[in-house]
């Protein structure tokens, strides 16, 4: 038997249909109009995320981004650039960067699956809470850098101030 031969044996079945199930489980709209591509839409506290899923079965990886709708103007795109690299120097997974084609920020994420027998759902509802927290904690700093004016380095601290005590 070949290494080729091997490596086919031991693919991890396509997560997409784990996940299929999960937004069905949870009556949670989607479009799977690909078998390797599927999206689902959710409601966070700042606005809707858009999460974007990417199956490929040759590099045995899960690509997944986590987009909200927010439009950068094109004078803003060097300070957006600072700020992406303020923002990913503070994550411990997944990085955030600007999608080229709409020019909105994006959170993203791949994992590789090689050798794994398969994804549990427990770490794909992981990998979602994970990007839809980074999204949420870091949505004001996308705010005050477009439309409060404030620099890359304002915007990031403004947006990660620690409140204490209560009101």
């Amino acid at each position: 038997m070949s290494f080729a031969q091997l490596d086919t044996i031991h693919s991890v079945p396509n997560p997409l249909d784990i996940l299929e199930a999960m937004f069905m489980a949870n009556d949670w709209p989607f479009d799977r109009s690909e078998t390797d591509e599927i999206v689902v839409e959710t409601t966070g506290g700042w606005c809707d995320y858009r999460l974007f899923f990417a199956w490929r079965e040759d590099l045995h990886a899960l690509y997944f981004t986590c987009s909200f709708d927010m439009k950068i103007p094109r004078e803003k795109r060097t300070g957006l650039a600072d700020l992406l690299a303020l923002i990913n120097e503070k994550m411990w997974m997944g990085h955030f960067d600007r999608c080229s084609e709409e020019g909105t920020p994006i959170y993203r994420q791949t994992i590789p699956t090689r050798g794994l027998q398969s994804l549990s759902v427990e770490l794909l509802e992981d990998m979602m809470d994970i990007a839809l927290a980074e999204c949420e904690r870091f949505y004001p700093a996308f705010q005050f850098l477009l439309w409060g004016g404030h620099s890359p380095e304002e915007a990031v601290s403004a947006a990660l101030l620690d409140c204490v005590g209560e009101a």
